[in-house]
Formats: C-alpha cells, structure tokens, sequence
C-alpha cells in the first residue's frame, strides 16, 4: 500500500507511524484508517520491529474524525455512525491493543475525539506538557467512542470520566499524567529525546514477555483473583523456556548487559 496520510518505517527494532495530515490536526479520513491498520498489521508480522511508536506530525497528535470526511458528514443524511465505529474505529483500535509488542504513544500536541482515545488504546502513553487531552463528543451530541467510555473509567474513575466526557473540557498533559490517565508528561523542549530513549529501550527488551505482560494486565484488569493467578502461573511457564529468560538469567549472574533478541 502507498501511504498518503501516515509515515512508515521500521528500523533499528522500532516500528514508527505517523500521522500525516498537519493541515487538518491530523484528523481522520477514510484513507488514514486503511493506511493505518495496514501500517499495523506490517508491524506486527515483521520480527525486526520490537516495539511501535505512534504519533502526530505537526503541531497537534490528532483531532479525531475529520467531519468534512463524505462518509460522516452530516450533510450526507443518513448518517450510520455506528456502522462508522464498527467497521473503522473499533478495529483499530483493538489492532493496538492486540499488537504483541509494545505500543508507545507520543503526544506531541492537542488530541481530541477519537484522536484522544486512540492515544489511550496504546500502551505506554507520553505526551508533551503543552499538549491536551479532549472529549469533544458531547460538544456533537455524541458519546466518547473509539473505547472511550471503557478506557476512562477504567483509568481515571468514574466521577472524572463523566466529568471529562459530559463537559468536553481541555485536560492538560500534566493533570492527565497526575490522574493516572498517560504514564508521563514531559517538558516540550525534551519531550523527543525521552521518547527516542524510551522506544530504543523497548526495542532491546524481552519482547514476547513484554507482549504477554500488556495481555495479563489488560485481560485481568475484571478478572476473579484465582483466575489470574492461574493465567500468570500458565504464561511464567511459557516464558520460562524461552531465549530470552535464559539470557536475562545468564546475564543476571554474569553481571553483564542482558542481550535481548526478542524470542
């Protein structure tokens, strides 16, 4: 696939994608969804790539749909917006979620809408300080889609959640990082080289135990503890016979860097 709207590369173990449409905040149309979900599901069949970073070019990360897009504009009644997340947001984002391998998101500017809860969908979510966090939905009559009104609960509690969704006010990186919404956020003028530090330590880790490990915690998140504990027991089993356990093991005992290849 060419892409028009997103960049594309894998090299040195990091899968890189972003969002390329700075004109419009890099809001969503039709072929920004194909490309994307393509770009994703290169990075998951392709060994070399260790852990994928998501992010925006420009000044914003993503402004959600971009509602001039034919296929939800209003002026083309009817409009089936559930169709619209069924078919297009919905995948995509389980295609994060699902993804064996870390997903970094970098918020390098305003994410609103959909774009805000696709920067949730990742794993690892760090953004700039000046950057901002919005549930526009109700400002549209609509609901926080795109596994908004899952993924908020779940990070930031109820009362916040209904908060941020009913009000679509602005949220700051660093009071979404203080709710426990992003893991991190960081002063803007070094806000790339954390990132680069942060992916390029991804990319060297032990990704199939890094892989299982986002499974657990999201599977478990509403799990029964005997449960869980039985699903940590099978997957320690798992990795207990791989590559890379023996070579953390080795290392460990070596007092060596531990030279992870990801098996």
């Amino acid at each position: 696939m060419t892409y028009e709207s997103i960049l594309f590369s894998i090299d040195a173990g990091i899968a890189r994608i972003t969002l390329n449409r700075p004109d419009k905040l890099n809001s969503f149309n039709a072929a920004m969804h194909q490309e994307l979900r393509d770009a994703i599901s290169r990075t998951a069949a392709d060994p070399a790539a260790r852990v994928l970073l998501l992010t925006g070019a420009g000044r914003g990360f993503c402004a959600g749909q971009d509602l001039a897009d034919r296929s939800v504009s209003a002026d083309a009644v009817p409009v089936d917006l559930g169709h619209t997340v069924e078919t297009l947001w919905a995948p995509l984002v389980l295609s994060l979620r699902r993804l064996r391998k870390p997903v970094v998101v970098a918020v390098n500017g305003v994410a609103a809408g959909a774009g805000a809860n696709i920067a949730l969908a990742g794993d690892i979510v760090i953004a700039t300080r000046s950057a901002n966090f919005i549930q526009s939905f109700c400002k549209l009559g609509l609901i926080p889609d795109t596994g908004g009104t899952w993924a908020l609960p779940r990070l930031v509690g109820t009362a916040r959640a209904i908060g941020l969704a009913m009000l679509g006010d602005k949220l700051s990186a660093t009071q979404a990082a203080d709710w426990g919404l992003i893991w991190k956020a960081v002063d803007d003028d070094h806000f790339l080289a954390e990132v680069e530090a942060l992916v390029a330590g991804l990319a060297a880790a032990p990704t199939r135990g890094l892989a299982r490990t986002k499974e657990l915690i999201y599977e478990n998140g509403a799990a029964p503890l005997e449960v869980a504990l039985q699903r940590e027991a099978n997957t320690m089993r798992e990795l207990g016979y791989t590559h890379d356990y023996k070579e953390g093991v080795a290392a460990f005992l070596a007092k060596r860097p531990a030279l992870f290849t990801g098996k």
